[in-house]
């Protein structure tokens, strides 16, 4: 049976003048009984499950109002007016929205918080007698993974994860729905899917996408089309008919609930139910086997049947002195480099170790994965033998991560179980016991299959275990290699999981390292070996990997093979001479490397580089760059934002050698949420990212009255005036503000924000329309030149 949520309720509480007096979810306390109506009317034509009024009703959101302490007063409200509309059967959905605020370091609000923000929402939905809990409209998948963490704290209920996406397939923070999947079925979604922003056509591919991506049921609520926005009105262009149209093609596609978000009304619900009243779910493709592990916007298999993935080593201060010293003076520099340097160099994976002596390794790791995870879009191993080091990288990282490692020590590896059932985590099983490695393999599979049976009782699934069979140096013992090498036959026969191990190992002590290892490595692979972890830099591994993926048929015709054959070498860091010293800038800047590109600033002053010379040659360059990837898609909003703060980094660098009136700055904007709208996000992302591109901006703040921004204007003389709105019932202020500012200002007005279209900027002759950040910034420079 395919069942239907019901459809929008803001837009409902719109059209009553409720939903300003103050914020939509407490028009439940006020207009309890016009909020039942709403929800009574969608029972009446089939809605089998109803969200309740409570979408921003969490103590983040609430504060904006002044309500923060009315947090589980308005909850209950809202489950009350749901339940008093129900009849027998249809269930009841506590609704949650985004708080409004990016998880550091994308943003300002700590993960912690975040969870304790939703912990406490949840815990008075759940007390009121929801039957689900449904997160929707989430744009970052670090802020799904704080309110499922939440909700699996406080109650047993199932969770809905609704992320929303845009035209291109990706959330603003650039997840696409595989990813999502990947991270968010093993962390514990009980339902999967997508809401607003698109139409059901638009969405259509995205959930075919998702339907090969999970086993989970798939919900989809769809807007009622495009919207478009005509005499300062937002309207939705879809009939109840056309949607009723497109839903069965959903359901084809995989969907399991259907509803409507934006512009959605009973009819619309009404015409959805009747085209899929006799249809059911489709059976879906079973997923490949293996082990899947993700990044925030990106998503791998390891496993047979899958190309070989390298998992890069060097993230190890152990034995490497200069790293060490220099991560005690929490500098990252060589730490970022080696990150980028092995992602260049081929790794799918990044192993993190962060154990150095005399730190506070649990502060460390976490910090140093949130950093990273935000430079580079690959998956990470968490590389620790204390518990609460490796919670600390689970936490921080906005993905799906492997545990390295479990092994049989007692009081140990229960909490490891519990981490990676907590965190969704795909686990690293050694075969070591308590008398460490056995030698012969018929023990090491015994231990590992004694590690899998207690990983199993914990809550862990098949695809959750990678295997190591652990490898000796050869110097000390010359059977070593190949009992590592029957081990590994011997995983792939009585276990099938996927096989990684640490290669360079068997040639400890030997000369010609690289040799070794190379030949190793070829037996290693035909022996079942998955995802070494090694020195992505090696040519010779490298290209040995990208042989070995055209004989296997991951490559064809050998078309990467081909093209990465001539570049084949052992990639360095970057080398900076007096040639290439602004080259190396606008590259840290393009990569977001923060401690780089100050160090870089510093050389290229010291080289006689004028401060006007460094900004437009690398500084700009730089962020330029990163713009155009994208723009295309390439990159995405974390990279960015990295990139601009390295950018200011370099600035920063500036200003310790030269007088501040000397540096350039290339313009001042004026920044404002209009009148009557509290969301300011979208508003803080485009400051953050004009400020540390070099632009002087005044930050007016939310909810500003034309007056204000009218004297900002003319205080300030800036050469911009940005004014930016979330909600429909907000866009007469903008057309307000903008008939003030023209009547007694000449400066430039860019709109943005996400209710806005090109079509309306024209409409109410703001001069510039930015659809993003990037766009903002590449529309300011382009005012100021």
């Amino acid at each position: 049976m395919i069942k239907i949520f019901e459809g929008a309720m803001g837009t409902s509480l719109q059209a009553m003048g409720i939903a300003d007096q103050p914020c939509p979810e407490y028009a439940s306390v006020k207009y309890p009984d016009e909020v039942m109506n709403i929800h009574k009317a969608y029972v009446d034509v089939g809605a089998d499950i109803l969200e309740c009024n409570t979408f921003g009703a969490n103590p983040l959101k609430l504060a904006q109002f002044g309500l923060a302490d009315a947090t589980e007063k308005i909850n209950i409200a809202g489950v009350t007016a749901a339940r008093r509309a129900a009849k027998k059967g249809v269930e009841i959905a506590g609704n949650i929205g985004p708080s409004g605020r990016l998880i550091a370091p994308l943003g300002d609000l700590n993960f912690d918080e975040a969870c304790e923000s939703y912990a406490r929402q949840i815990k008075a939905l759940a007390g009121a007698g929801v039957d689900y809990i449904l997160f929707e409209t989430i744009i970052d998948l670090q802020e799904m993974r704080a309110g499922v963490l939440a909700a699996k704290a406080m109650c047993n209920l199932p969770i809905i994860c609704q992320l929303t996406y845009d035209a291109m397939g990706r959330t603003v923070t650039g997840t696409d729905p595989s990813t999502a999947a990947a991270v968010l079925e093993p962390l514990g979604a009980s339902i999967i899917g997508m809401n607003c922003s698109l139409g059901p056509e638009q969405l259509l591919p995205l959930v075919k996408e998702l339907a090969l991506s999970t086993t989970l049921p798939i919900s989809v609520q769809p807007n009622a089309g495009l919207p478009f926005i005509k005499a300062g009105k937002t309207y939705f262009p879809l009939t109840p008919e056309e949607m009723g149209y497109w839903a069965p093609k959903l359901v084809e596609a995989g969907a399991t609930i259907l509803g409507g978000c934006c512009g959605t009304t009973p009819a619309h619900i009404k015409a959805i139910k009747e085209a899929v009243n006799n249809m059911n779910p489709i059976a879906r493709t079973i997923l490949p086997t293996g082990v899947r592990l993700a990044s925030r916007s990106k998503s791998i298999w390891l496993g047979k049947g899958h190309p070989t993935v390298l998992i890069g080593e060097r993230i190890n201060p152990s034995g490497r002195k200069a790293m060490a010293a220099e991560i005690k003076t929490g500098n990252l520099t060589s730490v970022k480099r080696e990150a980028l340097v092995q992602v260049e160099a081929g790794a799918g994976v990044l192993d993190i170790n962060m154990g150095v002596p005399g730190m506070e390794q649990k502060k460390l790791m976490g910090h140093v994965v949130g950093e990273l995870a935000m430079l580079v879009n690959v998956p990470f191993s968490i590389d620790s033998v204390e518990p609460e080091v490796l919670e600390a990288g689970l936490r921080a990282f906005a993905g799906r991560a492997l545990i390295n490692s479990v092994s049989d020590k007692p009081d140990v590896k229960e909490k490891v179980f519990a981490l990676a059932k907590k965190y969704g985590a795909a686990i690293l099983v050694l075969p070591l016991g308590e008398k460490g490695l056995p030698k012969t393999t018929s023990e090491r599979i015994i231990i590992a299959g004694k590690l899998i049976a207690e990983g199993k009782e914990a809550g862990l699934k098949d695809n959750d275990f990678m295997l190591d069979p652990l490898v000796l140096t050869v110097a000390s013992d010359g059977q070593a290699p190949s009992e590592t090498l029957n081990t590994l036959q011997e995983y792939g026969k009585v276990f099938g999981y996927p096989t990684t191990m640490g290669l360079s190992n068997v040639s400890f002590g030997l000369p010609g390292r690289e040799d070794i290892n190379a030949a190793f490595y070829a037996l290693a692979l035909a022996s079942g070996l998955n995802a070494p972890i090694i020195n992505p830099c090696n040519a010779k591994i490298r290209m040995m990997t990208e042989a070995t993926n055209v004989l296997l048929g991951f490559d064809n015709q050998g078309v990467n093979y081909s093209k990465n054959y001539v570049a084949a070498k052992t990639i360095p860091a970057t080398a900076v001479t007096d040639e290439n010293v602004l080259g190396a800038l606008a590259g840290a800047v393009m990569g977001g490397e923060k401690e780089r590109a100050a160090h870089l600033t510093l050389q290229a002053f010291a080289e006689g580089y004028d401060p006007r010379e460094i900004t437009a040659e690398a500084l700009v360059k730089g962020m330029n760059l990163i713009g155009d990837d994208f723009g295309a898609g390439r990159t995405f909003l974390p990279q960015v934002m990295l990139a601009a703060e390295a950018m200011k980094s370099a600035f920063d660098a500036l200003k310790t050698k030269t007088n501040v009136e000397d540096l350039p700055c290339l313009g001042k904007v004026v920044l404002a949420t209009v009148k009557g709208d509290v969301h300011d996000l979208g508003k803080n992302i485009v400051g953050a990212l004009l400020s540390n591109s070099g632009f002087s901006v005044v930050d007016l703040g939310k909810d500003v009255e034309p007056e204000v921004i009218l004297a900002a204007a003319e205080k300030e003389k800036p050469d911009i005036v940005g004014l930016c709105a979330l909600m429909t019932t907000t866009l007469g202020a903008m057309e307000e503000t903008i008939k003030l500012l023209q009547q007694k200002t000449t400066t430039t007005i860019m709109v943005g924000g996400a209710v806005l279209t090109q079509e309306y900027a024209r409409e109410i002759k703001a001069d510039l329309y930015a659809a993003d950040g990037v766009q903002a910034v590449k529309l300011a420079k382009k005012v100021v030149e």
